[in-house]
């Protein structure tokens, strides 16, 4: 018998855990590291059932009751096939499972389960939207660095090539320009050594330096002006006919408003609820449709 719902939002950056009773009043939230699939199937689970053993713990049960538990996620990584059913293979023990991709659940999330259009934008992005039919469309989530347009980790890509430039003397410095090479160790070897560890969170790090920099640097500006161009064109491929109430989601979603173009933005409106939430309204969904 499943007494608890579990909602994950599980990205290359954090893990947000949302515990409910099973009629889906909430009980507990928990955090704890990224939960990609790229990062590894098992490494994965680890970080999710250590969120989740939180969230019981505030509410005084432990350990973790999965046989009572059903658990919905959106996770980054789902788009490959292979790794979304190893995922689900491993699963350790939950009495029912739930998974798509974290720019489902936020999607879910921002229009309460109803028709919509999200452009989620953090460590990478994505664009999803349910139309009135019911159809899902997703856009974009191809990954770092081939894709993820607008996303953190594509403004850090940008802003290392302009500093790999800076310190070639193929471009003038800046503060924003210093405070990136500072940042990556100071130097074109310190810089040499940043860049064969770096991956698509390290990249991330650096949209911050853009975003700061943004109203005074023209480099940091170009990258937010594309940015916000990315983000309108994904919403127009969700969306040709601009029937749906779109949702800006993510840990970039906020900041990238004002460098969106203007048409985009009066079509914007403020999401109700996260991914977590999503997730949750997802694995809900799953039992009324297989009562367990």
């Amino acid at each position: 018998m499943i007494d608890y719902l579990i909602g994950v939002d599980g990205g290359g950056t954090g893990t947000r855990v949302r515990l409910a009773r099973r009629d889906g009043s909430a009980l507990a939230q928990a955090s704890g590291g990224p939960s990609a699939l790229a990062r590894g199937i098992d490494a994965a689970w680890a970080t999710i059932d250590g969120a989740v053993r939180q969230a019981f713990t505030q509410i005084g049960i432990d350990p973790v009751p999965r046989a009572a538990c059903a658990i919905g996620l959106g996770l980054a990584g789902v788009h490959n096939k292979e790794w979304k059913a190893a995922f689900i293979a491993a699963n350790p023990g939950y009495a029912a499972i739930a998974l798509d991709t974290d720019g489902f659940t936020t999607m879910m999330g921002a229009h309460a389960g109803r028709p919509g259009a999200i452009v989620a934008i953090g460590t990478g992005s994505v664009g999803e939207a349910m139309r009135e039919d019911g159809t899902k469309i997703e856009v974009g989530g191809w990954g770092f660095p081939a894709g993820d347009e607008a996303s953190g980790a594509w403004m850090g890509l940008r802003a290392l090539n302009h500093v790999e430039h800076v310190l070639d003397g193929r471009a003038e410095g800046s503060a924003f320009a210093r405070e990136v090479i500072d940042f990556c160790g100071g130097s074109r070897d310190a810089l040499q050594v940043w860049l064969g560890k770096a991956n698509q969170t390290t990249y991330a790090s650096l949209a911050r330096f853009v975003v700061i920099h943004g109203e005074t640097d023209p480099v940091a500006r170009a990258i937010l002006e594309h940015a916000g161009q990315e983000v309108a064109a994904i919403a127009d491929a969700l969306d040709p006919g601009h029937s749906l109430p779109l949702a800006l989601c993510g840990g970039l979603g906020e900041v990238l408003r004002a460098w969106l173009p203007p048409a985009t933005l009066a079509r914007c409106v403020p999401a109700q609820g996260d991914s977590a939430a999503g997730a949750l309204r997802m694995i809900a969904r799953q039992l009324e449709r297989t009562p367990q």
